[in-house]
């Protein structure tokens, strides 16, 4: 999984364990979002959120729908060529697989 600055995903609280998958299954949300699908309390999740941004998995955003409110969504990962998003591999053409 991810790693910045030594500490790894795997190094985190399970409370940031899942907010990271509610994050990566439902896409770019508010915290109250993540608090009503994660069903964590709203300090958890800010304080998971926290843990998160810190280590660079998490970007937040504004919410355009409301201003007041942040929209969190995982970092795009950088592909070997630095142009990020993640490198896809050649695909075979099925008439032609062997």
């Amino acid at each position: 999984m991810a790693e910045t600055d030594g500490e790894e995903i795997e190094d985190l609280p399970p409370s940031a364990k899942l907010v990271f998958k509610v994050l990566e299954y439902d896409g770019p949300l508010t915290q109250k979002q993540i608090v009503e699908e994660s069903m964590l309390s709203a300090r958890t999740v800010r304080y998971a959120l926290e843990r998160l941004e810190e280590i660079g998995i998490v970007d937040e955003d504004i919410y355009f729908a409301d201003a007041r409110q942040s929209l969190y969504r995982l970092e795009e990962p950088v592909a070997a060529d630095g142009n990020g998003g993640v490198e896809e591999s050649p695909k075979k053409d099925a008439c032609c697989a062997e």
